[in-house]
């Protein structure tokens, strides 16, 4: 049975979608705050969250950032353009603007649900012959060990966990700033040089590209 996580304040919304869900078959756990959230994300390990933005304590997008290897659907009443973008390239799967029709929803959560089988170890990445595991703090390529600085890895953990995105610099430097203080506007273009050297000598290829006026992507072979 699939287990899906709704973290919603608003107990109405929380309620009708958790009857929805359960009718359909899918094991359902609830969250009220970010804070509460960030608790029963270890402990409930579901398979897809359903995230409203704004909630009490710590906000959906802050959540966001500490949900890795999960597909994640955002709900919420902000139906501004730049918001959805930037919450899709930040690590969203999907966003539906409220109010939603259900059958949509099951819709979306099916497809995001067959695209992202749980993994047997959903904290590690991996992309080509890179792997991050996080829980260790270490990359390797082709089985070989890469020595990171903090903030190369802290570049490369956000492009793996959205390695089909371009992530762009402004948001680049949002998401890894508060860890990474010697990254800067200035600097960001030194630390990717030297993050993509290092990989290209240990893999003996291109694994990170630049999209020319935008961002940062992972590349394809």
């Amino acid at each position: 049975m699939k287990g899906i996580l709704i973290i919603e304040d608003d107990v109405y919304i929380g309620n009708a979608i958790e009857e929805m869900l359960a009718k359909e078959g899918y094991h359902v756990s609830r969250a009220y705050s970010g804070t509460e959230a960030l608790l029963a994300l270890p402990r409930v390990k579901p398979d897809l969250v359903l995230l409203d933005l704004m909630l009490p304590g710590l906000s959906g997008e802050k959540v966001l950032e500490h949900i890795q290897g999960i597909p994640v659907i955002v709900l919420s009443a902000k139906g501004d353009i730049n918001h959805k973008v930037d919450l899709l390239l930040g690590g969203a799967a999907d966003y539906m603007t409220k109010p939603f029709h259900q059958k949509e929803l099951l819709a979306r959560i099916a497809v995001q649900l067959r695209n992202h089988p749980r993994a047997e170890n959903p904290g590690v990445l991996t992309f080509r012959e890179l792997t991050l595991d996080p829980d260790k703090h270490s990359i390797t390529v082709k089985d070989c060990e890469v020595k990171l600085t903090r903030t190369e890895y802290a570049i490369l953990r956000l492009l793996m966990r959205n390695p089909s995105q371009v992530i762009t610099k402004s948001l680049l430097l949002d998401r890894i700033g508060a860890d990474t203080p010697d990254c800067t506007e200035s600097s960001l273009k030194t630390h990717i040089s030297h993050l993509r050297a290092k990989l290209r000598e240990a893999g003996g290829g291109e694994y990170i590209e630049a999209v020319w006026g935008i961002g940062f992507k992972m590349k394809e072979e």
